[in-house]
């Protein structure tokens, strides 16, 4: 139903920027809520950012808050996560994910998930 295509990870310095890609597709994909997750080995899934595609309400972590961005172009049905001064702790898989109504922060209550883009930051 509901299609997510990460793009855009890769390897950079600590200071440095990257921006992300989320291409999604499906029916009603507009009435979604669409947030990014990170998973670093041995840890967690946790909430990076989330954004409404009609309303424009956004959300951090606190961890990325004020250095991370997330941003939509609803005409093309793509979410970005620009990332700027990024630190080597933002190293893990980034993930996006949509779901119609869910808990923002809580992997578990989205729907629907891409298969990951590889952030690696070097000190």
């Amino acid at each position: 139903q509901v299609q997510l295509v990460e793009s855009g990870g890769g390897l950079v310095q600590a200071g440095g920027s990257l921006r992300l890609s989320c291409a999604a597709s499906g029916r009603s994909i507009s009435s979604y809520y669409m947030g990014w997750f990170r998973q670093a080995p041995g840890k967690e899934r946790e909430f990076v950012a989330g954004i409404h595609w009609s309303g424009g309400s956004r959300y951090y972590a606190d961890s990325v808050k004020g250095r991370f961005t997330i941003s939509r172009d609803n005409a093309k049905n793509t979410v970005f996560l620009q990332m700027n001064s990024l630190k080597p702790e933002d190293t893990a898989v980034y993930y996006c994910a949509a779901d119609p109504s869910p808990i923002a922060t809580m992997p578990h209550s989205y729907d629907y998930w891409g298969q990951g883009t590889q952030v690696t930051v070097s000190s």
